[in-house]
């Protein structure tokens, strides 16, 4: 059916087009929108802004233009259809499934199960996950013949540092991976950037290279992409 091109955007924000076909997932503010096609779907991961950018979305939508959310962000976008963990359906001609999002790790910022949502696309005969803000939950571990895996890193509270990330992909071995949403702080500062940037404190290219060196042995091709503008 034709190639699936996928667009890191920003932070948590990506773009998936196939045969024709647009699905902005989280699309936020803090990227330059005006370079990102309409959308036939957008799927949100989760409620805080910039999951779940209002702005973003209208500025992204067609007149029928399906929003799926999760329960946490029915109050911002009540015209979501909402998708609870587990439930699956089909938007836009894409079957979605929704996978749970939550942490294992106690501690704030606290994201407990049934908040959230991960997503599991199929497009083509092709199956992607986007896993959203998560730890190596057991859902995800359950999961076979995954093509496309989008995994966080550099979670609050030491939750999915790279060599826990390296080891929840082999539980599950998807063929390519992305890493997304791994600087926290600079997002947050990016979202009301008042002041200069936040310096790197956790050193963000060496995490990077600390899960890319502790894959090495695995036959997953990691895409290392540009998620966040230059500080």
């Amino acid at each position: 059916g034709g190639d699936i091109v996928i667009t890191p955007v920003i932070h948590a924000s990506v773009q998936i087009e196939y045969n024709g076909l647009v699905i902005q997932v989280d699309p936020w503010s803090a990227a330059d929108l005006s370079t990102l096609k309409p959308a036939d779907l957008i799927l949100v991961t989760d409620n805080p802004g910039h999951h779940l950018d209002s702005g973003a979305i209208e500025f992204l939508s067609k007149a029928d233009t399906p929003v799926v959310i999760t329960s946490a962000g029915e109050d911002a976008w009540p015209d979501g259809r909402v998708l609870s963990n587990g439930e699956s359906a089909v938007f836009a001609g894409v079957e979605v499934r929704a996978l749970p999002a939550y942490d294992l790790t106690p501690g704030r910022p606290v994201h407990p199960k049934g908040d959230a949502n991960g997503y599991l696309l199929t497009l083509g005969g092709q199956r992607i996950l986007l896993a959203g803000v998560t730890q190596c939950v057991p859902e995800i571990q359950a999961l076979r013949d995954i093509t496309v895996a989008f995994l966080p890193m550099n979670l609050p509270v030491d939750r999915m540092r790279p060599i826990p990330v390296a080891e929840c992909l082999k539980t599950f071995t998807p063929e390519i991976v992305y890493l997304y949403h791994y600087d926290q702080r600079y997002a947050s500062w990016l979202g009301n950037p008042e002041g200069a940037p936040p310096a790197d404190l956790q050193d963000t290219p060496a995490t990077i290279r600390a899960f890319q060196a502790a894959i090495e042995e695995l036959s997953i091709d990691f895409r290392d992409r540009r998620w966040y503008p230059e500080r």
